[in-house]
């Protein structure tokens, strides 16, 4: 796919609005015209602007919605507004599911990817706690998508329990090898969210809902022009055709 100058400048996809933030900005998502297959989302943590530049420079090589794939451009724009890793309340979204082992205790990340964890947030008052999730977690329900791609940064992987088709996609694209797991727990995340949907959870005889595929792409550390000239046709026309 070749991206032309006229495409570069102005998003030219429809926007409509799921929800509002704390600080009360509009929550955006890009609708598909059928039923959705993909969710595509970026930006849940302010930290990691590459995530949303990347997928909007992809998708302005489009003039008119995709037919089975949705979009949220920026998860928490309080956060990247204000550059901080979590929202305007100083909660971590991507901890703040109703999951199973979601904990009240602080969550520690890095400054830099080399650095000790020094820097700690607050996973919510309780779980489900911040407007931003509530809203997303509506959204998928409303959407009802059979895979999420949620963009992160700069540990570089594609982070998925399973080896899917979108995963190896990923991988191709990307360059990127495949990680069935993280390495460290994360309590309260949107992937163990999406897990815990297929599995009983407490009343026992209660299914929290379909199964449903998340797949965390982290993008390489990289400065953002050379991710657009690395990535930006090959994600755009991986998005047509996966």
């Amino acid at each position: 796919m070749e991206f032309v100058e006229e495409t570069r400048g102005r998003f030219r996809l429809p926007l409509k609005v799921y929800g509002r933030s704390v600080l009360g900005a509009p929550l955006h998502y890009v609708p598909c015209t059928e039923a959705c297959r993909i969710l595509v989302m970026a930006g849940i943590h302010g930290e990691e602007p590459e995530t949303t530049f990347l997928l909007s420079r992809a998708l302005r090589a489009f003039a008119s919605p995709l037919k089975d794939i949705a979009f949220v451009l920026c998860a928490n724009p309080d956060g990247m507004t204000l550059g901080t890793r979590g929202n305007a309340n100083g909660v971590d979204l991507n901890r703040n599911f109703p999951t199973s082992n979601w904990s009240p205790e602080l969550v520690s990340s890095r400054s830099v990817l080399e650095a000790p964890r020094d820097t700690l947030l607050s996973p919510g008052s309780v779980a489900g706690s911040e407007p931003e999730t509530q809203a997303l977690l509506n959204l998928i329900q409303e959407l009802e998508p059979k895979s999420i791609l949620s963009m992160h940064a700069p540990i570089a992987c594609v982070d998925a329990p399973v080896r899917s088709e979108l995963v190896d996609a990923l991988c191709e694209r990307f360059n990127l090898p495949w990680q069935a797991d993280i390495g460290y727990p994360t309590p309260g995340s949107l992937g163990t969210w999406c897990k815990e949907r297929q599995t009983a959870v407490a009343p026992a005889e209660r299914l929290v809902g379909a199964p449903l595929e998340c797949v965390t792409l982290e993008l390489p550390r990289m400065p953002l022009e050379a991710l657009f000239d690395r990535f930006g046709a090959a994600f755009a026309e991986l998005l047509c055709n996966i």
